[in-house]
C-alpha cells in the first residue's frame, strides 16, 4: 500500500522541517506532496532543497487556501490511500497506525481522526470547541452521519474516494464540503482518536470564528444545494 501524503503549507518554514521529519520517519511506502500555497515567508526557499530528495513539490503563486492546495495534491498524488497532513504540527504523524488501521482492515473507505474521543491533546480555547461541536452537529444533522469532529484536520481517503468526487472549495470549507459528499456517496466512514497539539495564534494558528461561520454556509450549500 503507497500512502499519497499531502501537506498544504501556507507561511509554515517554522515547522515544516520538523512535520517533514516526522513524516519520513512512519514505516510506510509513500509520496510527500507538499503544496505551498503562497507562503511569503523562507517556506519556498526551504522547499528548493526538497525536490533532489524525492519530495513532490507545487508552488501556488498567489495564496488560494487548504481546498485549493488539496484540490491540487490530489491531482498529482498516485497512492492507494491520502491523507492530509497539515504543516503546522498541530497533528502528529505518530497516530498514522490508528488512522490507516480501519482501511487496512477493510472496514473504511474514509477515515477522521477526531481530536474529541479521548487523545491526549494540548488544552486550549473553550470556544473553539464549542465552534467545532456546533458545526459538526449542523453538519451531522444534513448528512445523518455521527461523527465528533467533521472538523478535524487529519482525514485519510482510499484514493478511489476522489474518483468520483471534485473538491470545490479553496479555504477552510474543504472540511464541510468533503463530509457532505463521501456522506452522499456513501462510502464507509470511521472515526478513530488521535492525539492533538493545538497552537495559539502567536505560534501562527490561523483559522478564526469567521471560518466557522463560512463553515456552516458550506455545510448548508453541499448539503442542500449541490449534488
Amino acid at each position: 500500500m503507497l500512502l499519497s501524503i499531502i501537506i498544504p503549507a501556507f507561511n509554515e518554514a517554522a515547522f515544516l522541517p520538523e512535520v517533514i521529519r516526522r513524516v519520513e520517519e512512519t514505516p510506510y511506502d509513500k509520496e510527500i506532496i507538499i503544496v505551498d500555497d503562497g507562503s511569503t515567508d523562507d517556506t519556498r526557499e526551504y522547499l528548493k532543497g526538497l525536490v533532489s530528495e524525492g519530495i513532490k513539490v507545487i508552488v501556488h503563486e498567489k495564496n488560494m487556501g487548504k481546498g485549493a492546495a488539496m484540490r491540487t495534491g490530489i491531482a498529482v498524488a498516485s497512492g492507494d490511500v491520502v491523507i492530509v497532513q497539515d504543516a503546522d504540527l498541530e497533528y502528529d504523524p505518530k497516530d498514522y497506525p490508528v488512522l490507516l488501521e480501519p482501511i487496512m482492515q477493510g472496514k473504511a473507505d474514509v477515515v477522521y481522526g477526531s481530536r474529541f474521543l479521548g487523545g491526549p491533546h494540548r488544552v486550549l480555547f473553550f470556544w473553539h470547541s464549542v465552534g467545532n461541536s456546533l458545526i459538526t452537529l449542523i453538519s451531522n444533522m444534513f448528512t445523518d452521519l455521527n461523527l465528533t469532529d467533521m472538523e478535524t484536520g487529519y482525514k485519510a481517503f482510499r484514493k478511489k474516494v476522489f474518483d468520483t468526487i471534485t473538491i470545490e472549495s479553496n479555504r477552510f470549507g474543504f472540511e464541510p464540503e468533503i463530509t457532505a459528499k463521501v456522506a452522499k456517496k456513501g462510502f464507509r466512514i470511521y472515526e478513530v482518536p488521535i492525539s492533538y497539539s493545538g497552537r495559539s495564534y502567536q505560534e501562527g494558528k490561523k483559522i478564526t470564528w469567521k471560518d466557522g461561520f463560512k463553515a456552516i454556509f458550506t455545510v448548508l450549500k453541499y448539503n442542500l444545494f449541490r449534488r
